[in-house]
């Protein structure tokens, strides 16, 4: 990884330990402006990372992960989906019995 991409991430990583850390302090007095500036920042940067992850024209594949030729809704969105929505992505119901992996390993 590259310096400044190590140095990127750092940053950020130490950006949000102190988030969780401000989280945990009791005094609200404090806490309440820290709050307000941090939900824009994380709604806008949502935005934002949502905004570059959009589908292409076709709407079959997304734009920033177009090089990977991923399907849209990509990744992102889904986390999106689970992170802001909540409870996760719903669980799909099985319509079809589970193969056995080892089906071709067994002689015939």
């Amino acid at each position: 990884m590259a310096p400044e991409m190590d140095a990127t991430r750092q940053a950020v990583l130490n950006r949000l330990a102190a988030v969780d850390k401000a989280a945990g302090q009791a005094d609200p007095a404090k806490l309440l402006p820290l709050a307000r500036l941090e939900l824009r920042r994380l709604a806008d940067s949502w935005r934002r990372l949502l905004t570059a992850h959009r589908a292409t024209p076709d709407g079959r594949h997304c734009e920033a992960c177009r090089t990977r030729n991923r399907r849209w809704p990509c990744p992102v969105w889904r986390v999106a989906h689970e992170q802001l929505i909540g409870e996760g992505v719903p669980h799909r119901r099985r319509t079809y019995p589970l193969r056995n992996p080892f089906g071709r390993l067994l002689p015939r």
